[in-house]
């Protein structure tokens, strides 16, 4: 802590507002003298309020830097596996080599789920929306996993937070095959994580010689990687309130998972396949971006609410994208359209001068996309990537003293007012 103090004055008086310093970043002003003045702060958005302590992400939107544990994105991409980047999240760094080979086996024993677990699926319609299932699916877990449930166990939130890690690519999987109405291809540990999940994607019963391609591989891994944490989003800070309740880590997860569906949060790069649907064709392009500028229209894929230079994840992502679209040689009319549109933004003075970049939501979409796997998973995948931050949030804040979540509010509805018969009541 600082020694150096804000100091609030209201109605004559002086409060102490302790300033408190963190390795990287901001100062923080410690507010709790507001409510001995009789104040509230309000903050719409949580765009300057920093609810917990972490030591798991740091972001500096305006450099465009983002560290896990202290180590840039891009290190972390190009050079180790998304277990790797899993295991930082979870136990402040990277493992060495045995600490890997004994993580990684962990993984593998937990990728199955219980049999039982396929009946769930039968519930939802064929054409259900794969999140509606990820959201229910994992849910459900705690009901055949409960004997591990006891949130004050060390033992108990290290055994939960490796099941999730490993059962994400089999519940996300099911969740295509049964909209498919394909059989469910059961783990093969031989493979890799991400090899795993494409196996189970897009294998089935028949296809006892199949390996995902390498390039692929490589770029779903990576993915995987870009996705892994962000900090105190909408959806971690979900987690971390509902598990703030004593809730049981499937449950946040879940909603976790429910916050994430939305088209501002992990919905973005689905919203991206879509507004390329909607312009159409190449020759529409020029006319899209002239709405863009009149704020006609939206553009999906473009600019960050927390990167006010470049999304870092997104460089990486280009030069994946580029890498797939190369080795699969894909003629896919979508695709030529996407690259116009990141033409534009990279050269247009209006895009360039407002920072207007192409994200990570707009590669990833178009190498989902370009694999073959369709928009509707594009969340799903997500939220399969964003599971080891969320676990590793939720593992943070049990491992401190912690209090429940209790935001407040600024009433602007009535006041005081006395209740009237329903034959007294005027017409509104």
């Amino acid at each position: 802590m600082a020694d150096n103090q804000a100091t609030l004055t209201v109605d004559g008086k002086d409060y102490q507002l302790p300033i408190i310093e963190g390795t990287l970043g901001p100062s923080v002003i410690e507010v709790a003298a507001f409510q001995k003045a009789g104040y509230w702060t309000y903050d719409p958005g949580f765009m300057a309020t920093a609810p917990v302590e972490s030591k798991i992400t740091f972001i500096d939107g305006g450099k465009g830097e983002l560290l896990h544990r202290g180590y840039p994105i891009d290190q972390l991409a190009n050079n180790a596996e998304y277990l790797e980047v899993a295991y930082a999240l979870i136990h402040g760094d990277l493992p060495n080599s045995e600490q890997k080979a004994d993580f990684f086996k962990k993984i593998r024993e937990h990728t199955g789920v219980h049999d039982q677990l396929r009946k769930f699926f039968e519930g939802f319609r064929r054409d259900a929306h794969p999140m509606a299932i990820m959201v229910g699916v994992v849910g459900a877990l705690s009901a055949f996993y409960h004997e591990h449930l006891d949130v004050s166990n060390e033992e108990h939130r290290e055994i939960t937070a490796i099941r999730l890690i490993a059962k994400m690519p089999t519940l996300a999987a099911m969740s295509y095959k049964y909209s498919r109405g394909e059989p469910f291809m059961y783990p093969r540990n031989d493979f890799n994580y991400a090899e795993n999940f494409l196996y189970m994607m897009f294998a089935t019963p028949g296809d006892v010689d199949y390996k995902p391609n390498d390039v692929i591989t490589r770029a779903m891994d990576k993915i995987f990687t870009l996705h892994a944490d962000h900090e105190q989003n909408a959806s971690t800070s979900t987690v971390r309130l509902a598990g703030s309740t004593g809730a049981n880590p499937y449950a946040c997860i879940a909603a976790g998972i429910a916050a994430l569906w939305g088209p501002s949060h992990g919905g973005a790069n689905e919203a991206v396949l879509e507004m390329l649907d909607e312009i159409g064709s190449v020759e529409n392009v020029p006319e899209f971006m002239e709405k863009v500028k009149s704020r006609e229209v939206k553009l999906m894929g473009f600019g960050h609410r927390v990167y006010k230079n470049f999304d870092p994840r997104a460089q990486v992502m280009k030069e994946t994208c580029d890498e797939v679209l190369g080795a699969l040689g894909i003629n896919d009319p979508k695709l030529e359209l996407a690259m116009a549109l990141e033409k534009i933004a990279l050269e247009d003075p209006f895009f360039v001068e407002r920072n207007l970049y192409p994200n990570v939501d707009f590669y990833s979409g178009i190498i989902l996309k370009a694999i073959g796997i369709p928009t509707s998973m594009f969340t799903v995948i997500f939220s399969l990537a964003r599971t080891s931050g969320w676990i590793s949030h939720w593992l943070e804040m049990h491992s401190a003293p912690f209090k429940i979540g209790r935001p407040r509010q600024l009433y602007t509805g009535e006041t005081r007012r006395d209740f009237v018969k329903v034959e007294d009541r005027k017409q509104k």
